[in-house]
């Protein structure tokens, strides 16, 4: 269409190039357009609404317990959700709120797939504008525009788990600069008002200051010319994806974890999908959830669950794994990440500071789908290679605290040879038998492919919502009194149980990033039973924590603890492995397990350690 011309026409990028040119004015003074922080609006809700006089939650979650009980014995959800990912609880909070009777089903736990294992960055994706400059692609470009105002959506609505940060791409060509500097001032004028902060240009000493552990000459490329500063989210994944399926609970949805789809359930006189027959893993019994809609929102897994009904059905997925590493912290710095533009195979290498860590990735390679992806070791090797060129520090493979691997669910096109040339635009689509599957997609879009998900399921079962769409300004559990200074009133409300003094300020700021409002709740059960000593040396998670994830968060056992309550796995093996024991213990407490099931906890976790641990040869 014409529109579509206009963007193939060269005066597009000329003109592209010109908005950023009127946006650089700002550039002489970036902190007078720090226009982000402001926007982290002042709590919505006052305590007394969410706290009961002993502070602890007013309107808990429902426990596991009840949630399966209702999937057992329930006529008919208007909705039935599979998978728990970020598109599973995202559709399940937008269909609670909106009003229609809804379940959500995940085989293992939320987030155990894909939706923990991403690089952690609400982005617009700086490599797709690039992409849709040179190739004068408008669904590139379309892309970034959509992701671009979804990324200020997730940073408001989950701001307790998220934050701006400032992403360094240094120079060490002279083209380079007014390169990178045109393609970033694009990025912020594309975002408008939708933007975080203007991107700068550094000078060379400048951006050494910031950034000491950057590398001032490059074997390659030459010596630094300085460094383009752009800004982009960052959050946390498995959190966010836990707290979601929290929300949607709040909201009146039935969510379990654990219960997998062994099959689905047809009209026998119209062949439609109506419901699915589900294995609650906890207790391996076997029930039928009846539902007007199925979405299936199983990411990798999507072709699976409709070959299910339609053994025919031709696969949509092209799976693509991507590894992570995890460093110590003097590889980064605290509040600056760095973006490797091109590495000797073409991708691109995030180094980013990350809970007191520093994470580097991704790579971008074929893989087979599998429940526990494993990094191998020439991955692990590729991305230290990476950093090394632009790092002084001595990169060593013995720094990797940890190491995992996630599978991205790309959409496949038959003609494409390469996964990273895939779109990574996401798809719905409706089967004949009446299913409907969303998959695709990235983290940063999440809220927006929900609502899309949910109006095609409403529109295919015919379905009658109350409301309309209510996720835009919907902040999820935790978020509603969250504020930016909430670590200092943690720290003065709490008295430390095991020694006389005040809480430490890191553990504080680690229960306000993590569980927002409710650090509050956490803290009280550390006080009530005596849960305040830390789980592991150097680590700011303390006992209370296990204890606040088997009530509040659907945690049934130690794999989901180390991994996505807290973070300790993917952050440091040897520190997980410390916490191990004390975690099992305090578990057992709140969830009476026997002797047997605290020995098969223990080695479980020990078992999923090691493939955190190591990579595959």
């Amino acid at each position: 269409g014409g529109g579509e011309r206009f963007f193939r026409n060269p005066w597009f990028t000329t003109m592209a190039a010109a908005g950023g040119l009127a946006a650089a004015a700002y550039n002489l003074d970036p902190e007078s357009v720090v226009r982000y922080m402001d926007n982290r609006r002042p709590a919505k809700r006052p305590e007394h609404e969410i706290f009961d006089e002993r502070g602890y939650p007013k309107n808990p979650v429902p426990l596991r317990e009840e949630q399966v009980r209702r999937l057992r014995e329930e006529e008919e959800f208007d909705l039935l959700i599979v998978g728990g990912g970020a598109t599973g609880t995202g559709m399940a909070v937008d269909a609670a709120t909106r009003g229609l009777k809804t379940a959500m089903v995940e085989a293992n736990d939320f987030a155990s797939g894909t939706s923990s294992r991403s690089t952690k960055l609400a982005h617009g994706g700086v490599r797709y504008l690039e992409k849709a400059v040179k190739n004068f692609d408008y669904s590139q470009l379309h892309l970034v525009f959509e992701a671009l105002s979804e990324r200020k959506r997730l940073l408001n609505n989950a701001p307790h788990l998220s934050r701006s940060l400032p992403i360094m791409t240094p120079c060490y060509h002279w083209w380079e600069v007014p390169y990178y500097w045109a393609g970033m001032k694009a990025y912020d004028t594309l975002a408008g008002s939708q933007g975080l902060t203007w991107s700068r240009y550094m000078t060379p000493s400048e951006a050494q200051r910031q950034f000491p552990t950057l590398r001032t000459e490059n074997v390659h490329e030459g010596t630094l010319k300085g460094s383009i500063v752009y800004y982009d989210g960052q959050f946390n994944d498995a959190r966010l994806c836990l707290l979601l399926a929290c929300t949607a609970a709040e909201e009146g949805a039935a969510v379990a974890n654990y219960t997998e789809v062994v099959d689905l359930l047809k009209d026998e006189e119209t062949g439609k999908i109506r419901g699915a027959r589900v294995r609650d893993k906890m207790t391996n019994r076997t029930f039928e959830v009846r539902a007007k809609q199925v979405v299936n929102a199983c990411g990798p897994f999507s072709d699976s669950v409709r070959k299910m009904s339609d053994p025919k059905a031709r696969s949509l997925v092209a799976p693509s794994s991507g590894v992570h590493i995890t460093l110590p912290d003097y590889y980064s710095v605290e509040g600056f990440g760095m973006i490797v533009p091109k590495t000797r195979d073409g991708r691109v290498v995030f180094l980013l500071p990350w809970e007191g860590h520093t994470i580097a990735g991704t790579t971008d390679s074929e893989s087979e789908i599998t429940f526990s992806p494993r990094p191998s070791e020439k991955d692990i090797k590729f991305i230290l290679e990476a950093i090394e060129d632009y790092l002084c520090v001595k990169v060593r493979r013995e720094d990797v605290s940890s190491a995992w691997s996630g599978i991205r669910p790309l959409i496949s096109n038959p003609h494409s040879e390469n996964t990273s040339e895939l779109v990574r635009d996401h798809l719905i689509m409706t089967d004949k038998n009446g299913l409907v599957t969303i998959c695709g997609g990235k983290w940063t879009t999440y809220r927006l492919m929900a609502e899309q998900g949910v109006d095609q399921a409403v529109k295919t079962g015919n379905l009658k919502p109350p409301e309309k769409c209510q996720t835009n300004e919907l902040r999820v559990v935790g978020g509603d009194g969250y504020h930016i200074a909430l670590h200092t009133e943690v720290a003065q409300d709490y008295t430390v149980p095991h020694r006389p003094g005040a809480i430490d300020t890191r553990v504080a700021k680690h229960l306000t990033s993590a569980y927002g409002d409710r650090a509050k709740v956490v803290t009280r059960i550390a006080e009530d039973k005596k849960l305040g000593q830390r789980l592991a040396r150097g680590h700011p998670q303390i006992e209370a924590e296990v204890a606040y994830a088997a009530r509040y968060e659907y945690c049934t056992g130690v794999e989901d603890f180390l991994t996505r309550r807290t973070r300790l796995a993917f952050l440091d093996v040897r520190a997980a492995e410390q916490a191990l024991p004390r975690v099992v213990e305090i578990m057992a407490k709140e969830l009476k397990w026997g002797w047997f099931k605290k020995r098969k906890e223990l080695h479980q976790g020990k078992e999923l350690l090691k493939t955190f641990a190591n990579g595959t040869t």
